[in-house]
């Protein structure tokens, strides 16, 4: 058993009778009244993030998990395949289960965290941040840039990012993977 204490990003635990995953959390003390934490958990086996707010010293069930570096292979429906790139064991994972299937590429590796009790897969970890090509992107209209104007892009992955006005077609463009966001035009 653990305690608040040992609450941090990415920690697995059981609570009401679910497995869930700590996305965010603050210590926080009032100026009257105990020490509390904040936390944002989301479920790892139907995707859904709440709210929850632990006393301070509250015991937490920790779950024991492996983290290992899967390679994407394809997509097949609702289901994505992956394999271990030690092992060479092939697993499929439900899409609920990924963070931003949309900017998955085939060959990217991402950090699959195991339940060293059951073994299922229980959350995957996408890299930082991934660079894609832009395959269809609107012509910018010169003298639209009074603001940092956008505009919608399609990636090779079929997902729709807004990007600046002097990106296009072949550009290849980092995306943060947290938030989806555009970050910066890669060069060759």
């Amino acid at each position: 058993m653990a305690s608040t204490a040992d609450i941090r990003n990415g920690l697995c635990i059981k609570y009401n009778n679910d497995i869930y995953k700590i996305i965010e959390f603050l210590h926080v003390k009032p100026g009257k009244g105990p020490a509390f934490v904040r936390t944002k958990l989301k479920s790892l086996t139907n995707g859904k993030v709440l709210d929850n707010t632990f006393s301070a010293g509250h015991k937490i069930e920790v779950v024991r998990v492996e983290t290992h570096t899967f390679q994407f292979l394809y997509a097949e429906g609702q289901e994505f395949h992956f394999m271990n790139n030690e092992t060479f064991e092939q697993i499929s994972l439900n899409r609920d289960i990924l963070d931003a299937p949309d900017l998955l590429k085939e060959g990217t590796n991402v950090m699959v965290q195991i339940n060293t009790e059951t073994d299922a897969p229980l959350s995957v970890d996408m890299p930082a941040s991934v660079i894609l090509e832009v395959t269809y992107a609107e012509p910018g209209v010169k003298g639209n840039t009074a603001t940092n104007a956008t505009k919608p892009a399609t990636v090779e992955t079929g997902a729709t990012i807004n990007v600046p006005l002097f990106i296009n077609e072949g550009d290849k463009i980092k995306i943060d993977t947290a938030s989806g966001s555009y970050m910066e035009r890669v060069k060759e």
